[in-house]
């Protein structure tokens, strides 16, 4: 991570390089990274730059990337929000924040100021969104993984510790956008380290893995072929029992009979359910089947050990190699590791999905009341009514506490309701999830910006003989929603069936 002389280094060449220009797009390409495009126009032209953020443990940091990262297939919250409420912002200053590692970059959007400060603190490391009154709006690694004593929603706190040493500037020969590549430059190869760590690793466990499975097929054979004795007692049983089949009375569970050879009495336990011929056939089938088994195997125990040798052998190379990369490349490593890389989502046993039980609050409602639900990107249910008649019973019975109550101004639609499960202040994003699925389900869907009006469900009533789901409404905000097809998307996918 950067030392504080480096961080003030470089908030003066984001400083000097780009404040006065605007963003056009932000990535989140994976937990703990963000990424933006930004364009400044000065004397040479327009110029346009990707600036990349990292607030992961010991490599919190911010450099010039040469291209732009990525995007994951679902739309991360943090980056989300900034879509939706710094699209076309302007990088207004970077700078400092207190005698700390705290780099803090202000924005300013057509919805208000926002500062990104980025706080390096070790595994305490985050990147938070502070609006214009120096609340927290968003987080982009756990809160409480960094600072569990701050909410989303509340006041920002600056850390009280103490003030850090400068450190060491490992770029003290670099300037401008030099720095910044050369930042991101010193990281990205920490970065390759530790990628070809887990690498190896990653191959190091599908070594052995592979090794175990082979250990326990050989040591299979081995105790089929260690059967072998049965079988010779399995036939010798057989040619006795064939000789003596007159002798065998009906129902018994065992007969004794004198070996051939030695003349000593031998006992051939039967089924007293079958008849001698049927005991004689059981015998024999039972010993044809063993031999085909002791056949097989004999013919398997030098591939079986050839396979635990070439095994121990990877195993010694990957020991030994300085070469991991050629190594991986091999096409029998690298069906390997593929063998045994973890399946997203995968059980040990395959069982039908379960549907999710009903809320308890609508169980013995007919089904046609049931309002349509959806998971919002904070894992809060968002209810639609499905007809005027289901809006009443969803908005009147449903809607409780501090819930929030979504629709159009001007427009007929479906009623949207957020459940906050009795949260004061619901994340923003399930705000704007609510707003996105009020429009989608009213007269204008197809309207790319939209007013959509929230308020809690205490200030709605329904008067009195009004017709159905007309209701009242008092106090309240208004969302200027600009419309994000991928949060549509995903929003329906969430659907919750049942």
């Amino acid at each position: 991570m950067l030392s504080q002389v480096e961080l003030e280094r470089v908030a003066a060449a984001l400083t000097a390089e780009f404040v006065g220009g605007r963003v056009e797009r932000w990535v989140e390409p994976d937990r703990g990274r963000l990424a933006f495009t930004i364009y400044r126009r000065d004397e040479s032209g327009k110029r346009k730059a990707t600036i990349g953020i990292d607030a992961r443990p010991e490599l919190a940091r911010v450099g010039l990337l040469d291209r732009m990262p990525a995007a994951p297939d679902s739309l991360p919250a943090f980056s989300a929000y900034l879509r939706a409420h710094l699209g076309r912002g302007r990088l207004e200053s970077a700078k400092l924040r207190g005698d700390d590692r705290q780099l803090a970059l202000r924005f300013s959007a057509k919805d208000g100021d926002y500062t990104l400060l980025l706080s390096i603190f070790g595994r305490r490391s985050n990147l938070y969104l502070l609006d214009a009154d120096d609340t927290l709006v968003q987080a982009l690694r756990p809160l409480a993984d960094t600072r569990a004593e701050l909410a989303l929603g509340e006041r920002w706190v600056d850390p009280g510790s103490s003030a850090p040493q400068r450190g060491e500037d490992r770029f003290a020969d670099e300037e401008g956008i030099d720095l910044l590549e050369a930042v991101e430059a010193c990281y990205a190869e920490r970065i390759g380290e530790r990628a070809a760590d887990e690498d190896r690793r990653r191959l190091a466990n599908a070594l052995k893995k592979e090794r175990k499975t082979a250990e326990r097929r050989l040591e299979r054979i081995e105790a089929e072929l260690a059967e072998a004795d049965q079988a010779t007692t399995l036939q010798q049983h057989g040619e006795l029992l064939k000789a003596n089949l007159g002798r065998i009375e009906a129902g018994a569970s065992e007969i004794t009979v004198d070996d051939f050879t030695t003349g000593d009495p031998v006992t051939i336990a039967l089924d007293p359910k079958k008849s001698p011929k049927d005991n004689l056939d059981a015998i024999f089938k039972r010993y044809q089947k063993l031999l085909r088994r002791l056949t097989k195997a004999g013919g398997q125990v030098d591939g079986a050990q050839q396979a635990i040798d070439a095994i121990v052998a990877l195993e010694e190379e990957l020991a030994k190699t300085d070469s991991l990369e050629a190594l991986l490349a091999r096409d029998d490593v690298r069906k390997l590791v593929a063998r045994h890389a973890a399946k997203p989502g995968a059980t040990a046993v395959s069982k039908a999905p379960e549907k999710p039980p009903l809320p308890q609050v609508y169980r013995n409602l007919p089904r046609k009341f049931h309002p349509r639900r959806y998971r919002s990107s904070d894992d809060l249910e968002i209810w639609v009514g499905r007809s005027d008649e289901a809006n009443d019973v969803l908005t009147t019975r449903l809607a409780r506490g501090k819930d929030l109550f979504f629709h159009l101004d001007g427009a007929p639609g479906s009623h949207v309701i957020l459940r906050t499960e009795g949260r004061e202040d619901p994340p923003a994003e399930a705000v704007i999830d609510a707003c996105e699925l009020a429009v989608h389900f009213s007269k204008q869907k197809n309207a790319s910006r939209a007013d959509v009006h929230v308020v809690p469900i205490k200030n709605v009533k329904k008067p009195k003989g009004a017709k159905r789901g007309l209701v009242y409404v008092t106090g309240g905000k208004s969302v200027h929603l600009r419309r994000e097809p991928e949060r549509l998307e995903r929003l329906l996918k969430s659907k919750i069936e049942g």
